[in-house]
């Protein structure tokens, strides 16, 4: 296992959670149990009801580019070699938004609206990141 070379996210309180989930290959959002709103970041009060019932539940993974920006300049340096890359926020079946990336379009290919499903990139012993690829057409 080669430990990634960028900064990865800590795993604490909920965000341990969503990365634990990411790391069995299921991809999960936090759902209200009273109004069935989902959302991301993970929070305990539900913004649509105010409700402090949820679960983890797991999404379809599907989804479609909502936004995406191209890097041309690294602004950390761990990010230097991986320019240009695609800053992509996906917008899943359920609603929620995720900032991750395409992984296996080129930026220049890129188009919002491009339908997409998650897959799972290995960055650590503990941590895999939920990235995404161009939809297949049996998934449509």
């Amino acid at each position: 296992m080669t430990e990634a070379n960028f900064p990865l996210p800590v795993l604490e309180g909920h965000s341990a959670d969503f990365y634990g989930y990411c790391k069995q290959g299921e991809l999960r959002f936090q759902r209200c149990t009273d109004c069935q709103a989902w959302r991301h970041v993970p929070r305990e009060l539900c913004a649509e009801c105010g409700s402090w019932s949820w679960e983890w539940a797991r999404s379809s993974g599907k989804g479609e580019v909502f936004t995406f920006t191209v890097v041309g300049r690294a602004l950390h340096p761990a990010f230097a070699e991986a320019v240009p890359y695609a800053a992509t926020v996906v917008e899943l079946e359920e609603g929620v938004r995720l900032l991750s990336k395409v992984t296996d379009v080129p930026p220049d290919e890129l188009e919002i609206g491009m339908k997409v499903e998650v897959d799972f990139e290995v960055a650590s012993d503990e941590i895999s990141l939920p990235v995404f690829r161009r939809a297949s057409a049996s998934s449509d």
